[in-house]
């Protein structure tokens, strides 16, 4: 085996796949086709989740400042995230390019193989491993798994032979990075009478246009659109002339969406946009991605190294594709909404009725924010269970700490509130997996507080996988199943 693991693709998902494997001592090789990072920037912010994410990782303080907004919209119609209490806002002005950059160097830090410049041509998958061959490399590789994260595109997924059923495209739209224009924000997007306009404004003065007609299906491309296309299609929605504008770069996409009926084949997985595409609406897509990898990582690192069975595994499709799936439900009525014409007013009009009702504001919200996750983690009357844990204000000794950075490490986390021996004792066979941590809470957050639990056991991506009292489950039967035999 050249390593355990090979992940195809070096943006987020595969970078953060590679990152978490590597924190559970697995080694990887994650190869891309291209020579270097384009620098392109499709995804320019961060959900809520993802902040937490990156929290968790101890990853936030490599981006610098981050600019936090309680802002956000749901096709169009605005959104008021600061009604989920939650300790994080959502990140603005963050070009993708910053985050691959970020996730590489954390990644490369933890002793991650990147390879780039070699593309994966096919695979051949046996009961022990798969052998993947690559252009650019000097020889075939293999190893026990492979992953595909490698977009909406993904060779992967067609080599390994996924289903991606779904509906087809209907709308081309258009983005575009420019400078040497002065531009309005239009964060949520606009309506126009023929169609949609947003603009974002990224750092060094650049700004974010995504423009889109309706009535325009997309073309076959071979390449990048002419900004030309852009330019005209902004005059005939907008009526202002932007042509003089100078364009950083510029693509083209569409409103298809698909999902792989299975996450899983064999020895091969997929993660990200090769197991789903559909409108960026809200820049759920890098998001959701990112968080794809997040819960395969711990779970295939324990198969790797043998503490837990390939039935974890199957936990990875159960949870995510479900995910997944919701994420295409509210990105296609999103996508009514922001691409539909008079006869989508009247939807609009009753949509915006609704979000004047609080508990439907937060519905949304969380929905677009990614704290409406709930995983099936067996039977219990906590609402926690399955949930992810909002970070706590601990004290731990003398010292002060949160739930958060408990999770630093991707390790399982047993919170004892109660300083409770027996429980801890229960608990003492897993210890090379999961930290046993006593202490008190300092502060109890507003989006969802444990209301009278005594212990919680924390999975390493930050979901909660029983709880004291509120489980159906006694502990070690939640630690066997979630972390694997006790030694």
């Amino acid at each position: 085996m050249d390593a355990s693991v090979i992940v195809v693709g070096a943006g987020p998902a595969g970078l953060m796949l590679a990152g978490e494997l590597r924190l559970a001592g697995v080694d990887v090789i994650v190869l891309d086709r291209l020579p270097a990072r384009t620098g392109e920037s499709r995804g320019i912010g961060f959900t809520i989740r993802t902040m937490e994410v990156f929290d968790q990782r101890g990853l936030l303080p490599r981006f610098g400042e981050i600019r936090t907004s309680e802002a956000g919209h749901f096709g169009g119609l605005p959104l008021d995230l600061g009604v989920l209490g939650a300790a994080h806002g959502s990140a603005q002005a963050v070009p993708q390019s910053t985050t691959e950059a970020v996730l590489e160097s954390w990644a490369r830090d933890l002793g991650a193989d990147i390879r780039r410049g070699q593309e994966f041509t096919g695979l051949t998958e046996d009961a022990d491993g798969v052998s993947v061959t690559v252009r650019g490399g000097d020889r075939a590789l293999r190893a026990r798994y492979l992953v595909g994260c490698d977009g909406g595109r993904s060779t992967v997924r067609k080599a390994a032979g996924f289903d991606f059923p779904g509906t087809p495209a209907t709308t081309e739209l258009f983005l575009a990075d420019v400078r040497g224009v002065e531009l309005e924000p239009r964060m949520a997007g606009q309506q126009t009478a023929g169609g949609m306009v947003m603009v974002a404004r990224l750092p060094g003065g650049i700004h974010r246009i995504i423009v889109g007609e309706r009535g325009t299906p997309p073309r076959r491309r071979t390449g990048a659109p002419d900004f030309t296309e852009v330019s005209d299609v902004w005059k005939r929605l907008t009526g202002t002339d932007i042509s003089m504008a100078e364009p950083v770069w510029v693509s083209a996409f569409s409103d298809a969406a698909r999902q792989v009926t299975e996450y899983r084949r064999g020895r091969v997985l997929l993660a990200g946009d090769a197991a789903h595409v559909h409108l960026p609406a809200g820049g759920q897509g890098m998001n959701t991605s990112i968080q794809d990898s997040v819960n395969l990582g711990w779970k295939l690192a324990a198969v790797v190294r043998g503490t837990h069975s390939e039935a974890l595994l199957d936990s990875y499709h159960g949870e995510r594709y479900e995910v997944g799936r919701r994420l295409l439900l509210n990105t296609r009525a999103q996508s009514t909404l922001i691409l539909g014409g008079d006869e989508a007013g009247p939807l609009r009009e009753v949509l915006g009725e609704l979000l004047e009702r609080s508990e439907v504001e937060r519905h949304l919200a969380a929905k677009v924010s990614g704290l409406d996750i709930e995983y099936d983690v067996g039977g219990g009357g906590n609402p926690l269970l399955g949930a992810r844990m909002p970070q706590l204000e601990l004290v731990r000794g003398n010292k002060h700490t949160t739930t958060w950075e408990l999770l630093r490490p991707a390790r399982g986390v047993l919170l004892d509130l109660d300083d409770n021996a027996a429980l801890r004792r229960r608990a003492q066979r897993w210890t090379d997996r999961v930290d046993i941590v006593t202490a008190t809470v300092r502060d109890t957050p507003t989006d969802g507080p444990p209301t009278g639990i005594s212990a919680a056991l924390l999975r390493p991506d930050g979901h909660v996988a029983w709880t004291a009292p509120g489980s159906h489950a006694d502990l070690p039967m939640a630690l066997d199943r979630w972390f694997g035999p006790g030694r």
